[in-house]
């Protein structure tokens, strides 16, 4: 990676299907590089002039058709990945999701409601398994 090379600011999201259903979650198979065929918190870039809550109420429509409802601020993480040159700050909200669950293709090959204990076992993208960590400590 170029020290040139601006770190990017993305977005992941905890979405649990109501409030008192923390201990189920959604995660996404990813289908791009980097980490193509892991499973992650679905999420992705902020773009020019938008906000961390605007860009994960997006990225949770495009990636899974769901309506990404009352976003929380959990954390932030330090992504830094030289082997695939790539370094962002990723901000971890957690939420509730409305709607149709619906596979959208272009980024995501598998998308799955997933037990919490279930999902941090998995061999997960970026730093998502301490994000999934701090959620499952975080009181509610």
């Amino acid at each position: 990676m170029e020290r040139s090379e601006i770190t990017k600011a993305t977005v992941a999201a905890i979405i649990a299907p109501d409030k008192s259903s923390r201990s189920t979650v959604i995660l996404t198979c990813r289908s791009v590089l980097p980490f193509k065929g892991f499973w992650c918190l679905p999420g992705g870039h902020i773009d020019a002039a938008e906000t961390a809550r605007a860009a994960v109420v997006r990225e949770v429509a495009e990636e899974t058709g769901l309506e990404f409802i009352d976003p929380q601020f959990l954390a932030y993480s330090d992504e830094i990945f030289p082997e695939y040159g790539f370094h962002a700050v990723a901000l971890c909200f957690y939420g509730t999701g409305q709607g149709t669950l619906k596979l959208m293709p272009e980024e995501v090959e598998q998308i799955s409601w997933f037990p919490l204990h279930e999902a941090l076992k998995l061999p997960l993208a970026f730093n998502h398994l301490q994000m999934l960590q701090l959620y499952a400590q975080h009181p509610q």
